[in-house]
């Protein structure tokens, strides 16, 4: 887990989610967190700068990025039937110092 991810988790854990996964592998993709809070499932692509020279880290995102989270979640998810009951959301989180934005993804 890199220094973007951990911070992310430090947000998140602030808030009351608890960590399931970080950095899980579903085929060619990567999932950096999958965290829990009561009945909702959210899984966290993180984006990390530490300047503000190249723009915010969220303008890394784009719509296939978001698309390639969404496969590796619904892969994840289908593996852990268990889980199947719980809503999910898709996220990304923005990490630049010790600032942490959420915005959800697609």
């Amino acid at each position: 887990m890199n220094g973007g991810e951990r911070r992310a988790l430090l947000h998140y854990r602030l808030r009351g989610y608890r960590l399931l996964d970080a950095n899980a592998r579903v085929g060619r993709y990567e999932l950096d967190l999958v965290l829990r809070r009561g009945s909702t499932l959210v899984f966290v692509e993180v984006k990390q700068k530490s300047g503000q020279a190249y723009g915010h880290p969220l303008e890394m995102i784009d719509e296939d990025k978001a698309r390639r989270v969404a496969t590796a979640a619904a892969g994840w998810l289908a593996a852990r039937p268990q889980l199947g009951g719980l809503k999910v959301a898709l996220e990304a989180a923005g990490v630049q110092g010790r600032r942490v934005e959420r915005v959800p993804l697609m």
